[in-house]
């Protein structure tokens, strides 16, 4: 079993930064790829960036040049830069491991006008 636990959501200005992290624990060794989702109110989770674990990466795109994932030991950063508010949703940090998904229970990020 993998848990996760994501931190570093809150209330942010239009154009602002916000850097999140997520902390796999567990068997940590299964872990293949992971990567952020989020879900805004009304809408479906929807994928943000993953990071396979050589290191490749794929971003939505509506976050390409904006947002940058990164990956150190049993730790991922998602660094959201010049965001705006279509950003607005709980973000899920997630991993993935031979067909099986673990996530973690979200954190809330807020972008004000």
């Amino acid at each position: 079993q993998v848990q996760l636990v994501e931190s570093g959501g809150g209330l942010v200005q239009a154009g602002g930064s916000l850097r999140l992290s997520c902390v796999a624990s567990g068997r940590i060794f299964m872990i293949n790829a992971m990567g952020w989702y989020r879900q805004a109110p009304g809408k479906q989770r929807e994928l943000v960036a993953v990071i396979q674990s050589g290191g490749s990466t794929n971003y939505a795109d509506s976050v390409k040049d904006r947002f940058t994932i990164s990956r150190a030991k049993n730790t991922v950063i998602l660094q959201m830069n010049s965001v705006n508010a279509e950003d607005t949703a709980v973000y899920y940090c997630a991993a993935f491991h031979n067909g099986m998904d673990y996530w973690g229970k979200g954190t809330l990020v807020t972008v004000s006008p």
